[in-house]
């Protein structure tokens, strides 16, 4: 018996298609979070912010980043910077948030100080130009958010039942 198996009741609600009820996806998603593994929950949000059904994915990078802790910020920030070049920084104004970062791109690690000093809007349009560079940073976003299940919550019902639905997706094909 495979580990979602268990969670088989919770995830029959986010199979075939079915148009679900966005305000259990919270609670549905907090248990699947505590048991699955974490690859299979980064498939899940990656489906999420691929789907045409919830915000742009430098739209939900950004409401992420304005819950997320000094750390969580670095984190997500670090992956971003890394799926951009400097020309990228420049236009976002990340020249001027982090001096001589983007002569040291991919070397220098951003700080939780620095990140914290980092607007919402910023990473939006950071996370919007990453994703036309890296197509990738889609994935590596979705492997570091599904670290921080508690703060996925924040992205909503939409977003969550779309994941939701992608781990019982994941299930029935096991």
């Amino acid at each position: 018996m495979g580990i979602l198996d268990s969670l088989g009741d919770v995830l029959k609600n986010y199979t075939g298609g079915q148009a679900q009820n966005t305000q259990t996806a919270t609670e549905d998603f907090s248990q699947v979070a505590q048991t699955a593994p974490h690859n299979v929950i980064a498939e899940g949000l990656a489906a999420a912010f691929r789907s045409n059904q919830t915000p742009a994915f430098g739209n939900l990078i950004g409401n992420l980043f304005s819950q997320s802790s000094g750390e969580q910020k670095a984190g997500i920030l670090n992956h971003l910077l890394a799926s951009v070049g400097p020309g990228v920084l420049a236009q976002v104004g990340g020249s001027t948030l982090f001096p001589g970062l983007s002569e040291n791109l991919g070397q220098q690690q951003v700080t939780p100080e620095q990140a914290r000093a980092v607007s919402p809007e910023v990473v939006q349009q950071l996370a919007t130009h990453a994703e036309k560079s890296d197509p990738t940073i889609i994935d590596k976003a979705s492997a570091f958010y599904a670290q921080h299940s508690s703060l996925v919550k924040t992205l909503g019902g939409a977003a969550l039942t779309i994941a939701l639905a992608k781990v019982a997706e994941r299930q029935r094909a096991a």
